[in-house]
């Protein structure tokens, strides 16, 4: 069934192919092979989680710092906010 707006509406179509002869163009023979750039940044983060440099002790430590509220103190805070207005220019 085709729909062609709110007015003209055709019936049912014949299931044996489309009503009209479609040539396939031929596929390009000399197509460019495909590429891929990886960026430095990318480079970065995959040398960085190759590295066996994971230290679960910090991670545990800082996890129940956050989970006891005492992670974030007014001198972090300070550090980052610094961090960002040095970032940002």
């Amino acid at each position: 069934m085709q729909i062609y707006g709110p007015s003209h509406l055709h019936g049912p179509q014949s299931l044996q192919g489309p009503h009209w002869n479609r040539t396939a163009a031929p596929a390009p023979t000399n197509r460019p092979a495909d590429q891929v750039n990886i960026s430095a940044a990318a480079e970065a983060a995959l040398q960085a989680s190759e590295t066996e440099t994971f230290r679960p002790d910090l991670v545990a430590r800082i996890r129940s710092q956050i989970a006891a509220g005492a992670y974030e103190t007014p001198d972090k805070i300070a550090v980052a906010v610094e961090r960002l207005l040095d970032e940002i220019g």
